[in-house]
């Protein structure tokens, strides 16, 4: 387990709450779900898992909140 660090939080349309995370060993941005939207379809969304790069990239992210 590598120490990552918030960036922030986002909605996307599907309802699905994600964070977004630097890797601080990499200083790779990883996206992860956490919260499962009720109504979501995508098989990709998955509550507590990472989103592969290629997926996360065509989503888009907008932060909502930031931590400090």
């Amino acid at each position: 387990m590598s120490l990552v660090r918030l960036l922030g939080f986002a909605t996307l349309q599907c309802g699905c709450v994600v964070g977004r995370y630097l890797e601080l060993a990499s200083s790779r941005e990883v996206i992860y779900v956490e919260e499962k939207g009720a109504e979501c379809e995508v098989p990709q969304h998955r509550r507590n898992h990472a989103l592969p790069r290629r997926f996360s990239g065509a989503v888009p992210v907008v932060v909502v909140a930031r931590a400090s």
